[in-house]
């Protein structure tokens, strides 16, 4: 079992920069993918960034370049570092834990955060 609490979310302008934490509890941090999601009004849910447990990283195209993702183990924390922020990247954004499958499929992540809000305004 994992809990997932993310925190960093809020009201930003276009151009500007935000970090997103997640804070993870439970046994074997390390052995899973982290992965973060994002879902903004009237769409399905998707990927922004995963970090595997070998520390592999994969980006979606639209915000490739302006986003890093990185994880610390011995903190059992996973970051994602967004800079260049538009109007488009207004959405809720989770934190997701698993070791099943695909790292860019969302359901590969058997455990998920409440999420946090991160909204761009111009």
């Amino acid at each position: 079992q994992v809990q997932l609490v993310e925190s960093g979310g809020g009201l930003v302008q276009a151009g500007d920069s935000l970090r997103l934490s997640c804070a993870a509890s439970g046994r074997s941090f390390s052995s899973y993918d982290m992965g973060w999601f994002r879902q903004g009004p009237g769409k399905e849910r998707e990927l922004v960034a995963v970090i595997g447990a070998g520390f592999s990283t994969n980006y979606a195209d639209s915000v490739k370049g302006r986003v890093t993702i990185s994880r610390d183990n011995a903190k059992n924390t996973v970051n994602l570092q967004m800079s260049s922020l538009q109007l488009e990247d207004t959405a809720v954004y989770y934190c997701a834990a698993g070791r099943s499958g695909p790292l860019r499929s969302v359901y590969a992540y058997t455990y998920w955060g409440q999420g946090t809000q991160v909204t761009v305004s111009s």
